[in-house]
């Protein structure tokens, strides 16, 4: 699936075959526009799996939510990253130039750690993250990670992304 959609991504678009058929998408998100952008992308990606409505706009909210906080507290470039197994869309990641992950770990210890966390908890920080946290089904993480575009350290939100049942 991704080895033709590099060509209908435009510039800014790579797609790189990885071992045991591992492919991934990389798109380039502008600041100012990286939010709007990741989920239009995303969302074209599961269409193309096939996926429904309902998991498809789950996955645009967590994927809109983690670009809008690589905009608000990291700095670019900003990524989009799909990662597919055998053709199947699997993992989600927004990379940004900054390498810190200490306070997005707090973040997700905390929310993996706790059943029920009120909002009032992340008034100041950490709601995009409650929701990935909660649409992914506690199945978000951060790692570090080399940005494709200018080979700079940074970090990656990665999010599991809804299969096909």
């Amino acid at each position: 699936m991704f080895e033709n959609s590099a060509t209908s991504w435009g510039p800014g678009s790579t797609s790189v075959m990885g071992g045991g058929g591992v492919r991934v998408l990389i798109k380039i998100l502008q600041p100012g526009s990286a939010s709007r952008r990741a989920r239009a992308v995303l969302r074209e990606v599961l269409r193309e799996a096939g996926l429904d409505d309902e998991a498809v706009s789950d996955a645009e909210t967590i994927v809109a939510e983690l670009a809008a906080n690589a905009e608000r507290h990291a700095r670019p470039p900003y990524e989009l990253r799909v990662l597919s197994l055998d053709g199947v869309p699997t993992w989600c990641e927004v990379v940004d130039g900054d390498p810190d992950l200490h306070e997005v770990r707090i973040i997700l210890g905390l929310l993996d750690s706790v059943e029920e966390i009120g909002l009032p908890l992340l008034t100041e920080n950490g709601r995009g993250l409650l929701l990935a946290h909660r649409l992914s089904q506690g199945r978000c993480h951060v790692h570090p990670a080399t940005t494709h575009t200018a080979s700079t350290p940074g970090k990656a939100v990665v999010f599991a992304l809804p299969t096909q049942r």
